[in-house]
């Protein structure tokens, strides 16, 4: 149950830094804009989380 909350949370994080950027791009943000800064680091650490499930699986 933890692994399956675990994968589900970091798709999440994942998705939600996506919508951060799609969001912040809408609006006219540049590329150093904080939506998209937050919104990438979001995605990284979502795949970060996945890729170190991923390795002890």
């Amino acid at each position: 149950m933890y692994r399956i909350g675990s994968i589900v949370l970091s798709i999440a994080i994942v998705a939600l830094g996506l919508a951060m950027v799609a969001v912040t791009a809408a609006r006219g943000g540049g590329p150093v804009s904080a939506g998209v800064v937050v919104g990438v680091l979001f995605c990284v650490v979502g795949a970060g989380r996945l890729y170190l499930w991923k390795d002890r699986g």
